[in-house]
């Protein structure tokens, strides 16, 4: 990859829609992760207004303190960027003891992880209209079109997404080049919903190498049964990941009325 012409590109393509859409700048949530932290940058790069929001939940202190470290190397890099932090656990909280609870536990957790990150899709957006600014997602090509590692109207509920053409291997590279703190790049990926450390290869069952090389499996039409041992494992965890969160990649279907009906 060449990486600085592929940065240039990424910070022109948010410059030039921004100004197109005649909006001061950008606010996104940084969550102490590669994907925010090079998401932000690359926000920052163009100029142009960037709120950074810290929006904590129940969250582990380790997310908390990189993301503020990161925030502080913004500020010093870039005049133009500010930070809030909103405190999302009261109201977390509060939602909690308003809804019943079911005797489903597994499906009552992953429900409230989503509404975790749905409720800081909702303050970025409240930040967004007060400001005019444009909602940065923060989401890589494998999370979004590989395995659909995220939140339907949470953290995929976005104005643009600038780094989701990106395997996680190039936002890392481009996270190096950048110069993006070595904490960030070091901690191991983590979607931050659960309230504790619990990383992304552990929820996947795969680690992001090995969903980039089955994702250029898919690509090439590579049959399952063509392999074995880790790699059948790990294809098998793709494909299945892949059919079950299409939903979240192709447009909402629409029912359309026949003519002879109207």
């Amino acid at each position: 990859m060449q990486t600085e012409k592929v940065v240039d590109h990424i910070v022109q393509w948010l410059k030039d829609y921004a100004t197109n859409a005649h909006m001061k700048g950008f606010v996104i949530g940084v969550s102490g992760g590669i994907d925010s932290a090079v998401t932000s940058t690359l926000c920052a790069k163009t100029g142009l207004e960037l709120l950074c929001l810290e929006m904590p939940i129940h969250q582990a202190q380790s997310q908390v303190n990189r993301a503020m470290n990161h925030i502080s190397w913004l500020q010093g890099k870039f005049d133009q960027v500010s930070m809030t932090e909103v405190e999302l656990t009261p109201i977390f909280d509060s939602f909690i003891e308003a809804v019943p609870t079911v005797e489903l536990e597994e499906s009552r957790f992953m429900a409230l992880a989503n509404t975790r990150a749905r409720f800081r899709m909702t303050t970025l957006y409240y930040f967004a209209a007060l400001k005019k600014y444009l909602v940065a997602g923060t989401g890589n090509k494998v999370e979004d079109f590989g395995v659909g590692f995220y939140t339907k109207y949470g953290d995929g509920g976005v104005d643009l997404s600038p780094i989701a053409d990106l395997l996680k291997s190039e936002v890392y590279e481009i996270a190096r080049y950048l110069g993006v703190n070595q904490e960030i790049i070091d901690a191991a990926p983590t979607d931050g919903l659960w309230g504790d450390n619990r990383t992304d290869e552990e929820q996947i069952g795969a680690s992001y190498d090995e969903l980039e090389w089955a994702m250029k499996m898919q690509d090439e039409g590579r049959e399952i049964n063509e392999f074995n041992g880790r790699e059948k494992e790990v294809y098998k965890i793709f494909l299945k990941l892949n059919k079950a969160n299409q939903h979240k990649m192709v447009p909402i279907p629409i029912c359309e009325i026949p003519p002879n009906l109207r």
